[in-house]
């Protein structure tokens, strides 16, 4: 199970890295589109990069990456209420529901290494 677990907390927080560094023009243009403020989309970003930092470290600590996937789960959750609140199509939500349950899982697993 860790090592399942590692490959989750791994491609979680390459994606979250890729999507808030690699593609940052995305996330500008969506969060204009969105009406939502410029502060919000910064505070986010350090959020998510920082949650996703939380669960590098958790590599070796399991704490770090719950607490990490548990971030991530939240943050996911309110994208999610966002696009259910524009009225986004299916497919735009999809992202945000699959790495809610990625990180939930990452979460999950990372608690039971915590408690076995």
């Amino acid at each position: 199970m860790t090592e399942f677990a590692t490959c989750l907390q791994a491609l979680l927080a390459a994606s979250i890295f890729f999507v808030w560094v690699v593609r940052y023009s995305n996330i500008v243009e969506e969060f204009k589109h969105y009406g939502l403020p410029d502060w919000l989309r910064d505070l986010v970003g350090i959020l998510k990069l920082t949650f996703a930092l939380l669960l590098l470290i958790g590599l070796e600590r399991p704490w770090f990456a719950m607490i990490g996937g548990l971030g991530i789960a939240f943050l996911m959750a309110c994208a999610f209420l966002t696009h259910l609140r524009i009225k986004n199509p299916l497919p735009k939500m999809v992202p945000s529901l699959a790495l809610l349950a990625v990180s939930l899982t990452v979460a999950y697993l990372n608690y039971r290494l915590l408690n076995s």
